[in-house]
């Protein structure tokens, strides 16, 4: 499972011109799930987007993290995340999941995220979707949980 945070102000998904799924400040999350990914990947990864520490305290250090904050986790799925690249000019697709895997533990990720963090938005799995975002920093970080 790979995934890519973003510190943002505000973001938003739509799909076909309407809104889906709009947050303030918090967490942009593109998830890319791979064929070996289990539930044990969606409890390491969720742990670990909304425990890391990339909101400033009042000293302006990186101190506080999602939960600590309370803010938005826009969770999008992104297939393009697991492609391998480091060979020849076209993207390899064998390690994705399948798109009913992908959509499972794609599910299963949203769903303990509601449980354990209030403020959840989602994008469309499998879904021709336009993220628009306001990048906070710029603060970017890429995650990769195997298990």
């Amino acid at each position: 499972m790979k995934a890519l945070i973003q510190r943002v102000t505000q973001a938003k998904v739509e799909v076909a011109g309407s809104c889906i799924g709009a947050i303030d400040n918090g967490i942009l999350l593109l998830l890319g799930v791979e064929k070996s990914d289990t539930t044990a990947c969606v409890d390491k990864m969720l742990k670990k987007i909304l425990n890391y520490r990339i909101f400033s305290d009042s000293n302006g250090k990186m101190n506080l993290s999602l939960s600590n904050t309370n803010g938005g986790l826009l969770i999008v799925s992104q297939f393009t995340l697991v492609a391998q690249t480091n060979k020849g000019s076209r993207p390899g697709f064998s390690v994705g999941a399948s798109p009913e895997h992908g959509q499972f533990i794609y599910d299963d990720f949203v769903t303990k995220a509601k449980v354990t963090h209030g403020d959840i938005a989602c994008g469309e799995f499998g879904g021709d979707m336009q993220v628009s975002l306001i990048n906070d920093g710029p603060v970017t970080f890429m995650f990769e949980i195997n298990d």
